[in-house]
């Protein structure tokens, strides 16, 4: 009786989470009058395609827009897991004499920050990174909440290892990438998807430092999309010298279409993660 209950709750978790993307999905291939005049349906009452055909107008423009995200995610996260995975490994040496020091101040950039201005002079006028790839990748380089999650994985290590490998004449860098990261396979798998998840999604700093058009992400893409076809919807009349039909525009199937093409490709990657990401669901977790 007990294995029934815990499967039927498990059903009904998956069919909550599933749900709501099923219905985003037909409200994507809806006809724009159709949700108008019936509201939302899992079943389309009007089949249509017109918010992907306005979105996929410009394909060469999407297809490079996803270019660029796929490598500020590839390149994003692989540093970032190197950084954080160094970081942390330092932090989590008890022989370290600064141990403390570090480990604080670490910690003291999660409740304070340099804040909006000082970093956008940062970025622009000392480190000369605007209309770079690289400024859509440094702000999101090292996150201290991800440093002391991998802190705990690593601490967890058994001491002894990394002892005997010092015995036998291995120097910091070896046991690092021979013995550490082995072993760290779980974190650095859980970690890697949330901080590739924070990188796709991610648009601000594209807002923030990018002017040159064959740099903007997907994510900025679809937003001025979105902004686009708002501004012509909430203004029409303010274009009667235009011959445009704003009231044909797919306002509420375009946003569920941009959100099947903002979030589709990282779903195909879970399953890849997912038998590491059950190992490291408690990572950095405290031994009572």
């Amino acid at each position: 009786m007990a294995n029934i209950l815990i499967h039927a709750l498990f059903i009904v978790v998956f069919l909550a989470m599933l749900l709501p993307f099923l219905l985003v999905l037909a409200i994507s291939v809806t006809q724009e009058n159709s949700l108008i005049r019936h509201g939302y349906r899992l079943i389309p009452a009007v089949f249509s395609l017109d918010a992907y055909s306005y979105i996929f107008r410009s394909p060469l423009l999407l297809v490079r827009a996803y270019w660029i995200t796929i490598q500020t995610t590839i390149l994003g996260t692989l540093g970032s897991l190197i950084l954080t995975s160094l970081t942390a490994y330092v932090v989590s040496r008890k022989d370290y004499r600064y141990v403390r020091g570090t480990t604080f101040y670490v910690f003291f950039t999660m409740l304070f920050n340099g804040g909006l201005v000082p970093s956008y002079i940062l970025m622009t006028q000392y480190l000369h990174l605007k209309d770079t790839i690289w400024a859509l990748i440094l702000p999101g380089m090292l996150t201290p909440f991800y440093i002391l999650i991998m802190k705990g994985f690593i601490g967890e290590i058994p001491r002894e290892l990394i002892e005997s490998a010092k015995v036998d004449g291995a120097r910091e860098w070896r046991i690092f990438f021979r013995i550490v990261l082995p072993l760290s396979k779980p974190a650095l798998a859980t970690l890697g998807l949330f901080i590739a998840f924070n990188y796709w999604n991610s648009w601000f700093p594209a807002l923030l430092y990018v002017n040159n058009e064959r740099l903007v992400p997907i994510q900025l893409l679809l937003t001025r999309m979105m902004n686009t076809i708002n501004f012509l919807s909430t203004n029409s009349q303010f274009m009667s010298g235009i011959s445009i039909d704003t009231s044909k525009f797919p306002n509420l199937s375009a946003r569920m279409a941009m959100t099947v093409l903002a979030a589709g490709p990282m779903m195909f990657v879970f399953p890849f993660f997912q038998k590491y990401f059950v190992k490291g669901l408690t990572v950095g977790s405290l031994k009572g």
